[in-house]
């Protein structure tokens, strides 16, 4: 079987340029996670109510809406290699929250760190859909889908990780300079990667011309499905990955740091092994598989609802928030394979800042309504309530535009 990873492996033989970006964002990544550990350790032994752990959570995301318009901008008007490296080096800078809200107690500053990596998130994401689309042939997206993959796990599974075992061992300011570290090297992997990336860039072009009208209105089902894959996958996930450390303060209120993070790495480990396995031969029948994308998120919510049964035993903790993950990020390769796949080049940046917005939103919604939630009602009811109305709500969902979205994908595999 053809796997994501084997599909990865060949295109990073094949282009160096890929590789030095694959490298750049395992570090930025790596300094990332480190940040999240850093505040939400902070928060926990601080004893942040449940409400601000999850606030935290939103603002990770909501910021990332305004940062996809700005990236979606950009990518017009210059090279998406440059958006990275200015979101590198912004990144970078923003260090200086942290530090500032360590040094002095201060929860605002620690917050405001979070906003700033989020709308850095926002600008980047449609930047490096674009570099996907013009870096590799069409036959290799299933690499960039793998790429992503590894890219989004990677935050937490190499800086949590890391974090995890080293938090509590060593100042978070030591922490600190590591992430600042992380970001300096990927900035120079970016450019260093632009001079092999240029030569192939321009060798081949899709001349579809770009739309005037609303870009939903002239898209096909097909194209509409794949841009809602990601704020389904946000609806069901949002609740239960912000109560995340919340549910850790109730399972194990006198070592809820202790317990939290660890199920923060499991839960990236679990976002990495998921996808890397799938045929990537057979991905565009798995997006218009309803069964597939259903039990995935029910198999998520499920984990989640028996996380209660593992007060007294971490281990089980760990294999249940592991196969959450895992089943939720095959959503998620299969929503960002699907606007690689079904967008030509002109519109991929514009298809995939879409997308991001809506999942903002979406996740941003649904945050909201589970912190209130959480904060008079506790978060294990919160859990219960808005995952099973998620659930039936994206079931709905994906049932109405099943028809027309498998009609297109057996059209295109006769071609």
């Amino acid at each position: 079987m053809n796997t994501l990873l084997f599909a990865l492996i060949g295109a990073l033989r094949s282009h160096r340029w890929l590789r030095f970006l694959g490298f750049a964002y395992i570090l930025s990544s790596l300094g990332n996670g480190l940040t999240q550990v850093i505040i939400f350790g902070q928060l926990l032994h601080w004893h942040a109510s449940p409400a601000t752990l999850t606030i935290v959570y939103m603002l990770s995301m909501l910021p990332s809406f305004m940062g996809s318009i700005w990236g979606e901008i950009l990518c017009k008007k210059t090279s998406p290699l440059r958006i990275l490296i200015f979101t590198e080096i912004s990144g970078l800078f923003a260090l200086v929250f942290p530090i500032y809200g360590l040094l002095h107690h201060n929860v605002p500053a620690l917050l405001v760190v979070q906003c700033i990596e989020a709308l850095l998130s926002g600008i980047s994401y449609p930047a490096l859909t674009l570099l996907f689309k013009r870096g590799l042939r069409h036959d290799e997206l299933p690499a960039a889908t793998a790429m992503e993959t590894i890219i989004f796990a990677s935050q937490v599974l190499l800086g949590t990780g890391l974090g995890v075992l080293l938090f509590g061992l060593i100042p978070p300011l030591h922490l600190l300079a590591i992430d600042a570290l992380s970001f300096t090297a990927s900035a120079i992997l970016l450019m260093m990667s632009a001079a092999f990336f240029c030569g192939e860039a321009h060798r081949s072009t899709e001349t579809t011309p770009v739309r005037r009208e609303s870009l939903w209105r002239a898209i096909s089902p097909l194209q509409k499905r794949s841009i809602m894959l990601l704020p389904a996958l946000a609806a069901v996930g949002s609740p239960a990955m912000a109560l995340l450390p919340a549910l850790a303060q109730e399972i194990r209120p006198e070592d809820s740091a202790g317990l939290a993070l660890p199920l923060l790495f499991a839960r990236s480990l679990g976002q990495l092994c998921g996808p890397l396995m799938l045929d990537a031969s057979k991905l565009q029948q798995y997006a218009v598989n309803n069964r597939l994308l259903l039990a995935c998120l029910s198999l998520f919510i499920g984990s989640y609802f028996l996380l209660p049964l593992s007060a007294g035993y971490r281990y089980i903790g760990l294999v249940l928030i592991f196969s959450a993950h895992m089943a939720s990020n095959i959503v998620f390769a299969l929503g960002t394979f699907g606007i690689l796949r079904n967008f030509p080049q002109t519109q991929v940046a514009k298809a995939s800042a879409m997308s991001w917005r809506v999942q903002v939103l979406t996740a941003t919604i649904f945050t909201g309504i589970t912190s209130a939630m959480a904060q008079y009602f506790g978060a294990f009811y919160a859990l219960y309530c808005m995952s099973l109305f998620s659930l039936v709500a994206v079931g709905v969902l994906l049932w109405l535009n099943r028809t027309r979205a498998l009609n297109k994908v057996n059209l295109r595999l006769r071609e």
